[in-house]
């Protein structure tokens, strides 16, 4: 099956942001549903870094990050029409990216973590050797932490955290309860914070 367009070209987790995109997301559902293809490429363009952060740092590498984002986004090509609003198109795409991301893990056996995003976050352009190392180091441990949480608890750290969804959100996009969201970040939280003792 070929990919939905727009989403062929690999996409950079660390670009820069993009510039607000001038259509709502309703607006562009709707012009995807009727076969626009530019609509469609514009909620690529949008929401796509968003999915390849969150899908590399759960799957722990940014191949099979893009991998689960592609196929996450021919999904939604191909079933958008079963998008009913409910929740946010932002949220309804981490759940599809959720579900690809979880479909990789049971087909394969884990490989090292990809820390140059995490790094890319850590560091500024204007940062000299000596921060570079230290955020590099920061990073590393952060990772090897973040790679010993159990699954849904890493998931939900990163959406809380990094991508900043609400605990509803979260609940939606992993399938589960607000209260086990809450449960899963109080201990990844404990877990972190115990892990980065000496970082603070």
């Amino acid at each position: 099956m070929g990919n939905a367009p727009g989403v062929g070209i690999q996409a950079s987790p660390a670009a820069p942001k993009s510039e607000p995109v001038p259509f709502s997301d309703a607006a562009l559902v709707r012009a995807a549903r009727l076969g626009d293809h530019d609509a469609f490429a514009l909620i690529v363009s949008e929401h796509g870094p968003a999915m390849h952060r969150f899908a590399a740092r759960t799957l722990g590498n940014a191949f099979d990050a893009q991998e689960a984002v592609q196929e996450a986004f021919a999904s939604a090509w191909r079933d958008l029409r079963l998008f009913r609003g409910d929740s946010s198109l932002r949220t309804w795409l981490f759940t599809l990216v959720a579900r690809k991301a979880a479909d990789l893990r049971r087909r394969r056996r884990p490989i090292p973590v990809d820390d140059e995003m995490l790094l890319r976050w850590a560091a500024s352009e204007s940062s000299g050797p000596y921060e570079h190392a230290a955020a590099a180091a920061l990073v590393t441990a952060l990772d090897e932490a973040l790679a010993e949480l159990p699954v849904r608890q890493r998931a939900a750290w990163v959406l809380r955290e990094v991508e900043e969804l609400s605990y509803e959100e979260i609940a939606t996009v992993l399938g589960v309860t607000v209260g086990s969201v809450r449960g899963h970040l109080h201990r990844s939280r404990n877990a972190l914070q115990e892990r980065m003792s000496p970082w603070r």
